[in-house]
Protein backbone atom coordinates (compact mmCIF):
# COMPACT_ATOMS: atom_id res chain seq x y z
CA UNK A 1 0.00 0.00 0.00
CA UNK A 2 0.81 3.52 -0.06
CA UNK A 3 2.80 5.23 2.61
CA UNK A 4 3.64 8.68 1.00
CA UNK A 5 2.64 11.17 -1.21
CA UNK A 6 5.97 10.34 -3.46
CA UNK A 7 4.34 6.41 -3.83
CA UNK A 8 0.91 8.00 -4.68
CA UNK A 9 2.27 10.37 -7.03
CA UNK A 10 4.48 7.32 -8.97
CA UNK A 11 1.36 5.21 -9.25
CA UNK A 12 -0.96 7.45 -10.57
CA UNK A 13 1.94 7.97 -13.60
CA UNK A 14 1.94 4.36 -14.23
CA UNK A 15 0.02 3.21 -17.48
CA UNK A 16 0.90 -0.70 -17.48
CA UNK A 17 0.14 -3.01 -14.75
CA UNK A 18 3.20 -4.97 -13.72
CA UNK A 19 3.45 -8.79 -15.87
CA UNK A 20 3.12 -10.74 -12.37
CA UNK A 21 -0.46 -8.48 -12.44
CA UNK A 22 -1.58 -9.62 -15.89
CA UNK A 23 -3.34 -12.76 -14.63
CA UNK A 24 -5.60 -11.13 -11.90
CA UNK A 25 -8.82 -9.84 -13.42
CA UNK A 26 -12.85 -9.81 -12.59
CA UNK A 27 -14.27 -7.93 -9.44
CA UNK A 28 -15.08 -10.10 -6.59
CA UNK A 29 -17.99 -9.77 -4.25
CA UNK A 30 -18.16 -11.81 -0.79
CA UNK A 31 -22.10 -12.50 0.14
CA UNK A 32 -22.16 -12.30 3.48
CA UNK A 33 -25.08 -15.01 4.90
CA UNK A 34 -26.02 -15.60 8.39
CA UNK A 35 -28.05 -18.22 9.87
CA UNK A 36 -30.06 -18.00 6.15
CA UNK A 37 -30.20 -14.69 5.59
CA UNK A 38 -27.59 -12.17 3.31
CA UNK A 39 -26.91 -9.34 5.08
CA UNK A 40 -27.74 -6.31 2.82
CA UNK A 41 -24.41 -5.05 2.35
CA UNK A 42 -23.64 -8.01 0.25
CA UNK A 43 -26.19 -6.33 -2.84
CA UNK A 44 -25.00 -2.80 -1.98
CA UNK A 45 -21.49 -3.92 -3.11
CA UNK A 46 -22.84 -5.90 -5.80
CA UNK A 47 -24.06 -2.59 -7.44
CA UNK A 48 -20.91 -0.56 -6.69
CA UNK A 49 -19.10 -3.38 -7.46
CA UNK A 50 -20.88 -3.73 -11.12
CA UNK A 51 -19.67 0.03 -11.42
CA UNK A 52 -16.02 -1.24 -10.78
CA UNK A 53 -16.28 -3.98 -13.41
CA UNK A 54 -17.75 -2.09 -16.09
CA UNK A 55 -15.61 0.59 -15.94
CA UNK A 56 -12.43 -2.05 -15.83
CA UNK A 57 -14.22 -4.59 -18.86
CA UNK A 58 -14.10 -7.50 -16.69
CA UNK A 59 -16.89 -9.34 -14.97
CA UNK A 60 -18.50 -9.02 -11.51
CA UNK A 61 -18.45 -12.52 -9.42
CA UNK A 62 -20.35 -13.22 -6.10
CA UNK A 63 -18.69 -15.40 -3.44
CA UNK A 64 -21.38 -17.68 -2.20
CA UNK A 65 -20.56 -20.06 0.77
CA UNK A 66 -22.67 -21.95 3.24
CA UNK A 67 -24.52 -25.14 3.61
CA UNK A 68 -26.63 -26.88 0.98
CA UNK A 69 -29.70 -25.18 1.87
CA UNK A 70 -33.18 -23.40 0.21
CA UNK A 71 -31.21 -20.43 1.83
CA UNK A 72 -28.01 -20.27 -0.17
CA UNK A 73 -29.71 -21.24 -3.47
CA UNK A 74 -31.56 -18.06 -2.87
CA UNK A 75 -28.54 -15.94 -2.24
CA UNK A 76 -27.14 -17.78 -5.44
CA UNK A 77 -30.26 -16.26 -7.59
CA UNK A 78 -30.17 -12.98 -5.61
CA UNK A 79 -26.64 -12.50 -6.51
CA UNK A 80 -27.22 -12.81 -10.87
CA UNK A 81 -30.60 -9.94 -9.86
CA UNK A 82 -28.17 -7.76 -8.27
CA UNK A 83 -25.50 -7.61 -11.20
CA UNK A 84 -23.51 -10.68 -10.65
CA UNK A 85 -22.02 -12.55 -14.17
CA UNK A 86 -20.51 -15.37 -12.56
CA UNK A 87 -21.20 -17.15 -8.91
CA UNK A 88 -17.95 -18.87 -7.04
CA UNK A 89 -19.78 -21.46 -4.83
CA UNK A 90 -18.80 -23.49 -1.86
CA UNK A 91 -21.89 -25.55 0.02
CA UNK A 92 -20.48 -27.86 2.52
CA UNK A 93 -21.70 -28.80 6.48
CA UNK A 94 -18.92 -27.21 7.79
CA UNK A 95 -20.02 -23.86 6.39
CA UNK A 96 -23.29 -23.73 8.43
CA UNK A 97 -22.19 -21.00 11.05
CA UNK A 98 -19.31 -18.66 10.36
CA UNK A 99 -16.11 -19.75 11.54
CA UNK A 100 -13.03 -17.85 10.66
CA UNK A 101 -10.99 -21.35 9.92
CA UNK A 102 -12.85 -22.68 6.79
CA UNK A 103 -14.22 -19.15 5.57
CA UNK A 104 -10.76 -18.21 5.62
CA UNK A 105 -9.56 -21.42 4.02
CA UNK A 106 -11.84 -21.77 1.29
CA UNK A 107 -12.13 -18.06 0.27
CA UNK A 108 -8.10 -17.56 0.62
CA UNK A 109 -8.20 -20.91 -2.01
CA UNK A 110 -10.08 -19.62 -3.99
CA UNK A 111 -8.73 -16.58 -4.58
CA UNK A 112 -5.34 -18.76 -5.37
CA UNK A 113 -7.22 -20.70 -7.92
CA UNK A 114 -9.07 -17.76 -9.58
CA UNK A 115 -7.09 -14.72 -8.56
CA UNK A 116 -9.77 -11.95 -8.85
CA UNK A 117 -8.04 -8.38 -9.01
CA UNK A 118 -10.35 -7.08 -6.64
CA UNK A 119 -12.59 -8.45 -3.24
CA UNK A 120 -15.12 -6.39 -1.42
CA UNK A 121 -16.04 -7.79 1.58
CA UNK A 122 -19.09 -5.68 4.23
CA UNK A 123 -17.65 -3.73 7.13
CA UNK A 124 -19.55 -6.14 9.28
CA UNK A 125 -18.20 -7.94 12.49
CA UNK A 126 -18.32 -11.56 10.14
CA UNK A 127 -17.01 -9.36 7.47
CA UNK A 128 -14.11 -7.49 8.79
CA UNK A 129 -12.93 -10.43 10.89
CA UNK A 130 -12.76 -12.77 7.90
CA UNK A 131 -11.39 -9.87 5.39
CA UNK A 132 -7.92 -9.07 7.97
CA UNK A 133 -7.50 -13.02 7.73
CA UNK A 134 -7.60 -13.38 4.48
CA UNK A 135 -5.39 -10.30 4.10
CA UNK A 136 -2.77 -11.71 6.18
CA UNK A 137 -3.23 -15.28 4.63
CA UNK A 138 -2.31 -14.04 1.09
CA UNK A 139 -0.22 -11.27 2.35
CA UNK A 140 -1.95 -8.37 0.16
CA UNK A 141 -3.28 -4.71 1.11
CA UNK A 142 -6.83 -4.35 2.43
CA UNK A 143 -8.59 -0.76 2.85
CA UNK A 144 -11.16 -1.13 6.13
CA UNK A 145 -14.13 0.63 5.97
CA UNK A 146 -14.13 2.44 2.99
CA UNK A 147 -16.29 5.43 1.81
CA UNK A 148 -15.51 5.23 -1.96
CA UNK A 149 -14.40 3.01 -4.50
CA UNK A 150 -13.08 4.10 -7.83
CA UNK A 151 -10.64 3.18 -10.50
CA UNK A 152 -7.95 5.27 -11.40
CA UNK A 153 -5.90 6.20 -14.92
CA UNK A 154 -3.82 3.30 -14.48
CA UNK A 155 -6.42 0.86 -13.71
CA UNK A 156 -5.92 0.23 -9.91
CA UNK A 157 -8.71 0.55 -7.32
CA UNK A 158 -8.47 3.15 -5.26
CA UNK A 159 -10.03 3.29 -1.82
CA UNK A 160 -10.77 6.13 0.37
CA UNK A 161 -11.54 6.00 3.96
CA UNK A 162 -11.24 8.83 6.92
CA UNK A 163 -7.98 8.76 9.34
CA UNK A 164 -6.89 10.73 11.86
CA UNK A 165 -10.15 9.79 13.93
CA UNK A 166 -12.03 10.90 10.96
CA UNK A 167 -10.76 14.69 10.91
CA UNK A 168 -9.62 13.74 7.49
CA UNK A 169 -10.21 11.27 4.12
CA UNK A 170 -7.79 9.18 2.40
CA UNK A 171 -7.13 7.39 -0.94
CA UNK A 172 -4.94 4.24 0.02
CA UNK A 173 -4.17 1.98 -3.41
CA UNK A 174 -2.48 -1.57 -3.37
CA UNK A 175 0.35 -0.80 -5.88
CA UNK A 176 2.50 -3.99 -5.19
CA UNK A 177 0.39 -7.03 -4.24
CA UNK A 178 -2.97 -8.69 -6.01
CA UNK A 179 -5.83 -8.96 -4.73
CA UNK A 180 -6.77 -5.35 -4.41
CA UNK A 181 -9.34 -5.92 -1.08
CA UNK A 182 -11.52 -3.45 1.01
CA UNK A 183 -14.10 -3.34 3.40
CA UNK A 184 -17.60 -1.38 3.44
CA UNK A 185 -20.22 -0.80 5.82
CA UNK A 186 -23.65 -1.20 5.50
CA UNK A 187 -24.88 1.95 4.03
CA UNK A 188 -22.19 3.83 2.17
CA UNK A 189 -23.62 2.55 -1.44
CA UNK A 190 -27.08 2.44 -2.22
CA UNK A 191 -28.92 -0.72 -2.80
CA UNK A 192 -29.41 -1.00 -6.48
CA UNK A 193 -32.65 -2.01 -8.16
CA UNK A 194 -32.67 -6.18 -9.06
CA UNK A 195 -33.39 -7.32 -12.19
CA UNK A 196 -34.68 -10.73 -11.90
CA UNK A 197 -34.41 -11.95 -15.59
CA UNK A 198 -30.58 -12.10 -14.47
CA UNK A 199 -29.01 -15.11 -14.71
CA UNK A 200 -24.90 -16.07 -14.90
CA UNK A 201 -22.42 -19.05 -14.86
CA UNK A 202 -21.85 -20.97 -12.00
CA UNK A 203 -18.61 -22.23 -10.43
CA UNK A 204 -18.20 -24.86 -7.86
CA UNK A 205 -15.54 -25.65 -5.63
CA UNK A 206 -14.76 -28.32 -2.96
CA UNK A 207 -14.05 -27.08 0.66
CA UNK A 208 -10.49 -28.80 2.09
CA UNK A 209 -10.74 -28.62 5.51
CA UNK A 210 -12.96 -31.31 7.22
CA UNK A 211 -14.76 -30.86 10.25
CA UNK A 212 -12.19 -33.10 12.42
CA UNK A 213 -9.61 -29.95 11.32
CA UNK A 214 -12.00 -27.49 12.71
CA UNK A 215 -10.92 -26.38 16.64
CA UNK A 216 -13.53 -23.92 16.96
CA UNK A 217 -17.12 -25.75 17.29
CA UNK A 218 -20.66 -23.95 17.73
CA UNK A 219 -22.73 -25.38 20.47
CA UNK A 220 -25.38 -22.88 20.88
CA UNK A 221 -26.19 -19.86 19.34
CA UNK A 222 -27.48 -17.57 21.73
CA UNK A 223 -29.09 -14.23 20.08
CA UNK A 224 -28.29 -10.61 21.11
CA UNK A 225 -31.16 -9.38 23.67
CA UNK A 226 -30.58 -6.00 22.25
CA UNK A 227 -30.29 -7.02 18.55
CA UNK A 228 -32.69 -4.70 16.47
CA UNK A 229 -33.11 -2.28 19.07
CA UNK A 230 -31.67 0.35 17.28
CA UNK A 231 -31.89 0.10 13.19
CA UNK A 232 -30.34 3.51 12.26
CA UNK A 233 -28.72 1.85 9.00
CA UNK A 234 -32.04 1.21 7.36
CA UNK A 235 -34.60 3.64 8.99
CA UNK A 236 -35.93 5.86 6.45
CA UNK A 237 -36.07 9.15 8.78
CA UNK A 238 -33.55 9.63 11.49
CA UNK A 239 -33.59 12.49 14.03
CA UNK A 240 -29.95 13.12 15.77
CA UNK A 241 -28.92 15.36 18.40
CA UNK A 242 -24.95 16.56 19.34
CA UNK A 243 -23.20 18.69 21.83
CA UNK A 244 -25.16 21.18 21.13
CA UNK A 245 -28.33 19.88 23.04
CA UNK A 246 -25.68 21.24 25.82
CA UNK A 247 -26.93 18.14 28.21
CA UNK A 248 -27.92 14.39 28.14
CA UNK A 249 -31.82 15.47 29.85
CA UNK A 250 -32.30 17.63 26.31
CA UNK A 251 -32.05 14.20 24.31
CA UNK A 252 -35.58 14.25 25.22
CA UNK A 253 -36.09 16.09 22.51
CA UNK A 254 -34.90 14.68 19.97
CA UNK A 255 -36.49 11.38 20.68
CA UNK A 256 -39.78 12.91 21.25
CA UNK A 257 -39.23 14.18 17.82
CA UNK A 258 -38.19 11.34 16.69
CA UNK A 259 -41.75 9.28 17.83
CA UNK A 260 -44.17 11.49 16.49
CA UNK A 261 -42.51 10.98 12.83
CA UNK A 262 -42.09 6.87 13.69
CA UNK A 263 -38.22 7.65 13.20
CA UNK A 264 -34.96 6.21 14.03
CA UNK A 265 -33.16 8.55 16.62
CA UNK A 266 -29.35 8.88 17.07
CA UNK A 267 -26.54 10.64 18.47
CA UNK A 268 -23.01 11.99 17.24
CA UNK A 269 -19.39 10.55 18.51
CA UNK A 270 -18.88 13.01 21.10
CA UNK A 271 -22.14 12.73 22.87
CA UNK A 272 -21.42 8.79 23.15
CA UNK A 273 -17.93 9.58 24.26
CA UNK A 274 -19.96 11.62 27.22
CA UNK A 275 -21.76 8.69 27.90
CA UNK A 276 -24.97 10.59 27.11
CA UNK A 277 -26.32 7.81 24.46
CA UNK A 278 -25.27 4.34 23.65
CA UNK A 279 -22.73 3.43 20.87
CA UNK A 280 -25.26 1.65 19.19
CA UNK A 281 -27.25 5.39 18.52
CA UNK A 282 -23.65 6.82 17.20
CA UNK A 283 -24.08 8.15 14.10
CA UNK A 284 -21.25 8.98 11.47
CA UNK A 285 -18.35 7.01 10.05
CA UNK A 286 -17.19 5.27 13.33
CA UNK A 287 -20.45 4.51 14.05
CA UNK A 288 -23.83 4.09 12.26
CA UNK A 289 -23.66 4.83 8.38
CA UNK A 290 -27.51 5.98 6.95
CA UNK A 291 -29.18 6.92 4.16
CA UNK A 292 -32.67 7.96 4.96
CA UNK A 293 -35.57 10.41 3.10
CA UNK A 294 -34.99 12.59 5.80
CA UNK A 295 -31.84 13.66 8.35
CA UNK A 296 -32.71 16.13 11.10
CA UNK A 297 -29.30 16.85 12.72
CA UNK A 298 -29.82 18.89 15.84
CA UNK A 299 -26.74 20.59 17.57
CA UNK A 300 -24.23 18.99 15.59
CA UNK A 301 -20.86 20.63 14.12
CA UNK A 302 -20.85 18.40 11.32
CA UNK A 303 -17.01 16.92 11.81
CA UNK A 304 -15.61 14.70 8.27
CA UNK A 305 -16.59 11.54 10.25
CA UNK A 306 -20.39 12.61 11.01
CA UNK A 307 -20.16 13.91 7.22
CA UNK A 308 -19.23 10.60 5.39
CA UNK A 309 -21.71 8.82 7.70
CA UNK A 310 -24.41 11.05 6.89
CA UNK A 311 -24.10 12.20 2.90
CA UNK A 312 -26.13 10.11 1.49
CA UNK A 313 -29.11 11.06 3.33
CA UNK A 314 -32.16 12.27 0.19
CA UNK A 315 -32.71 14.93 2.74
CA UNK A 316 -30.37 16.86 5.47
CA UNK A 317 -32.10 19.50 7.91
CA UNK A 318 -29.24 21.11 10.12
CA UNK A 319 -29.90 22.74 13.30
CA UNK A 320 -27.30 24.89 14.99
CA UNK A 321 -26.74 27.81 16.72
CA UNK A 322 -23.58 28.62 14.60
CA UNK A 323 -24.40 29.58 10.96
CA UNK A 324 -20.47 29.04 9.94
CA UNK A 325 -20.67 25.02 11.75
CA UNK A 326 -19.67 22.76 8.75
CA UNK A 327 -22.93 21.04 8.86
CA UNK A 328 -24.62 23.68 6.37
CA UNK A 329 -21.61 23.01 4.15
CA UNK A 330 -23.19 20.08 3.27
CA UNK A 331 -26.66 20.12 4.29
CA UNK A 332 -29.54 20.96 2.34
CA UNK A 333 -31.64 22.87 4.47
CA UNK A 334 -30.41 24.61 7.74
CA UNK A 335 -31.92 26.38 10.58
CA UNK A 336 -29.83 28.70 12.52
CA UNK A 337 -31.30 28.79 15.91
CA UNK A 338 -31.26 27.12 19.02
CA UNK A 339 -31.99 23.46 18.72
CA UNK A 340 -33.65 23.41 22.65
CA UNK A 341 -36.50 26.04 21.05
CA UNK A 342 -36.99 24.51 17.51
CA UNK A 343 -37.13 21.13 18.20
CA UNK A 344 -39.99 20.61 20.34
CA UNK A 345 -41.60 23.38 17.73
CA UNK A 346 -41.40 20.52 14.84
CA UNK A 347 -42.56 18.06 17.32
CA UNK A 348 -46.03 19.89 18.07
CA UNK A 349 -46.26 20.68 14.59
CA UNK A 350 -45.74 17.24 12.93
CA UNK A 351 -47.92 16.44 16.09
CA UNK A 352 -50.59 18.53 14.64
CA UNK A 353 -50.87 17.90 11.02
CA UNK A 354 -50.40 14.32 11.73
CA UNK A 355 -53.10 14.23 14.10
CA UNK A 356 -55.48 16.41 11.48
CA UNK A 357 -54.62 13.62 8.97
CA UNK A 358 -55.94 10.93 11.16
CA UNK A 359 -59.03 13.28 11.59
CA UNK A 360 -59.11 13.78 8.32
CA UNK A 361 -59.52 10.13 7.18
Amino acid sequence: MTNTPQAAGRASMKKELPERFKDYKNVWVFVEIERGKVHPVSWELMGEGRKLADRLGVQLYAVVLGPKTPETKQAIRESYHYGADVCLICEDPALTDYRNAPYTEILTDLVNKHKPEILLLGATPLGRDLAGSVATTLQTGLTADSTELRIDDDNSLAATRPTFGGTLLCTIHTLNFRPQMATVRPRVFGMPKPDTSRAGRMIWEQLRMKEEDIVTKVLEFVADATTNKANLAYADIVVAGGMGLKNEANFRLVKRLAQVLGAEYGCSRPVVQKGWMPAERQIGQTGNTIRPRLYIAAGISGAIQHRVGVEGADLILAINTDPSAKIFEFAHLGIVADALTVLPALADAFERRLGARKMAS
